[in-house]
């Protein structure tokens, strides 16, 4: 199967835990390379899953651009695999509507979602969209792997769903909350480390990639930053085949503005204490 590298790290560990053999394509600021997985297909390359985080990539940040999911439906209708068009973040677009999906330009797309991401982080309830025979075959493993998710919570979900008013409402405050968090991040990022790193701009989301151009491994930095009571997923957690060592996921969701501000400079304070 294909998959994107950086890679969700979740569904990296299912992946392996499944034996699958991976081929990773690069992420940029336009999410997954498909000109890249294009050439690939056309030199003989024939993945029966290709998997995309497509909007607002965790942890790269990325977006696949609307030219790019045209060309990937495309591709899977062409040569016959399906996309697993993982998609937790769309509705979390800081201005505008959400992306269009991969999936409404061609049928051989399966699309994921979850509530943990738009109601509560603890509501645990996802969904897919796909064929039938796939939802059907996907519904009783679910059943064998835990006898089903919580009724309770399947029952909770779909009711503040239907709510529609008040969805949108809660939405609304919640994609201003994070637009603030993640221009408070990315202003402290800037202020306290300059000209060291280079940085994704989340234009929705939970997540900020950051890439240290100063020799910094932050795998190497993680214990110390630890100490000044901060943590962050060093880039090697997302790494496929690439060398993500100068590279770090930082997530902007659970903290407010001033939390974010201490946080970096925490971090910044970490960083300089090392490299004395």
């Amino acid at each position: 199967m294909v998959v994107e590298d950086p890679v969700y790290v979740g569904a990296l560990q299912v992946f392996q835990a499944a034996g699958a053999a991976l081929h990773p394509v690069p992420v940029d600021a336009d999410g997954m390379a498909v000109d890249v997985l294009a050439d690939r297909l056309a030199a003989g390359l024939r993945p029966r899953l290709v998997h995309t985080v497509s909007n607002f990539h965790n942890p790269r940040g990325a977006t696949l651009s609307a030219q790019r999911r045209v060309l990937l439906a495309e591709l899977a209708e062409r040569y016959g695999f399906l996309v697993v068009e993982d998609d937790p973040y769309g509705l979390l677009v800081f201005d505008g509507p959400p992306p269009v999906p991969v999936a409404a330009h061609g049928e051989r797309v399966v699309r994921l979602g979850s509530a943990s991401k738009v109601l509560a982080p603890a509501l645990r309830v996802g969904w897919l969209t796909g064929p039938a025979p796939l939802c059907a075959a996907v519904e009783r493993l679910k059943q064998s792997t835990d006898l089903c998710t919580s009724s309770l919570t399947q029952l909770v979900t779909p009711e503040l769903l239907a709510d529609r008013a008040w969805f949108a409402g809660h939405l609304d405050r919640l994609r201003t909350a994070l637009r603030e968090r993640a221009a408070a991040l990315t202003g402290a990022v800037a202020a306290v480390f300059g000209d060291a790193v280079t940085r994704s701009v989340p234009t929705g989301g939970m997540f900020c990639w950051l890439e240290f151009a100063d020799g910094t491994r932050p795998a190497d930095l993680l214990p110390a930053a630890l100490e000044y009571g901060v943590g962050y997923v060093p880039g090697t957690a997302f790494a496929v085949g690439q060398d993500l060592s100068a590279a770090a996921r930082l997530c902007f969701a659970s903290n407010p503005p001033a939390e974010l501000h201490t946080a970096v400079e925490r971090l910044g304070a970490a960083w300089r204490a090392r490299a004395t």
